[in-house]
């Protein structure tokens, strides 16, 4: 299964998602989406809404996981590792920091705005160089474990179904599993499983980013050990903080949603805010992370 995982990651590193297969055939996390967007104008109303919200789960991740048994079992793995490609995002990732990065460099504030807007959900209108290195470092980090470790970990174990039920669950915490008042209760299973398949991938996450931090890992490791609970999710707080101590800076802290101030602790408080150069620092420790990772997976496809 580390084959499956390895051949999918260097097929990414290497191409992406190319946007000529976006505009012919969409992507399959687009496909998950359009399915969740239906089953949830379908059964989110009335009562059992948690019962139904559960079963909408199944549904979904169903729907992805018996097409990726079948296909591995029909086609083998060398095909099952091309058709997990798309699930991994460690290039767009990339090429949406770097989007960030380039007219943060140049003092462009109007289209770093812009281009942070595109990746966090927070309210950066008015947000300055600073707080927009920050919210970016954030995503950057909390998506290097969601995005990249979390599905090559699961490609790992499960193979194609393995990494086809990871982006269902994550598709469906991302869509359904905020705490509104229409997802309360519909999106609690979501939210839940998605918090489960991540348990490990963001302490794996938090353990690359500090070894990639070379000479800062022991900082970096603390740094993470000591402040990840303090963070809202159970498991963003880990890649989070690990990146905040191998830069040196202070991320997390108050933010802007929908008009209002979040009052987020500070992770690796006491440290400086980042710039653009920490964004930029932050992107190449991202790679580092992320090819120790691919090394790690391909020894295991050897052993």
């Amino acid at each position: 299964m580390a084959m499956i995982a390895a051949i999918a990651l260097l097929i990414d590193a290497l191409i992406g998602w190319p946007q000529a297969l976006y505009r012919r055939l969409g992507h399959p996390v687009t496909w998950l989406g359009r399915l969740i967007a239906a089953l949830d104008g379908a059964l989110n109303r009335g009562r059992a809404r948690g019962a139904k919200g559960a079963l909408a789960a199944l549904i979904v991740i169903a729907a992805a996981v018996v097409p990726a048994a079948l296909l591995q079992i029909w086609l083998g793995p060398w095909a099952a590792a091309i058709l997990a490609w798309p699930l991994v995002a460690a290039r767009s990732l990339d090429d949406h920091l770097r989007a960030v990065l380039r007219p943060l460099r140049r003092g462009d504030l109007p289209a770093a705005r812009a281009a942070t807007a595109m990746i966090v959900g927070r309210d950066v209108t008015r947000a300055d160089s600073p707080t927009l290195s920050r919210a970016s470092i954030e995503s950057l980090a909390e998506n290097a474990s969601d995005g990249v470790i979390a599905p090559l970990f699961w490609a790992a174990i499960g193979g194609l179904p393995g990494i086809a039920a990871y982006k269902a669950i994550n598709t469906l915490d991302s869509m359904i599993g905020h705490r509104t008042p229409r997802h309360e209760a519909f999106g609690a299973f979501a939210a839940r499983l998605d918090d489960v398949a991540n348990l490990i991938p963001a302490r794996l996450t938090a353990c690359l980013l500090a070894l990639a931090a070379g000479r800062r890992a022991r900082t970096a490791a603390g740094v993470a050990l000591r402040d990840a609970s303090a963070h809202r999710s159970p498991n963003a707080g880990w890649p989070e903080a690990a990146m905040a101590g191998a830069l040196g800076i202070r991320l997390s802290g108050p933010r802007v949603y929908a008009g209002r101030v979040a009052e987020e602790p500070w992770l690796n408080a006491g440290a400086r805010d980042p710039g653009a150069d920490d964004l930029a620092a932050a992107i190449r420790l991202y790679r580092r992370a992320v090819a120790l990772f691919g090394l790690v997976l391909i020894a295991a496809w050897a052993v």
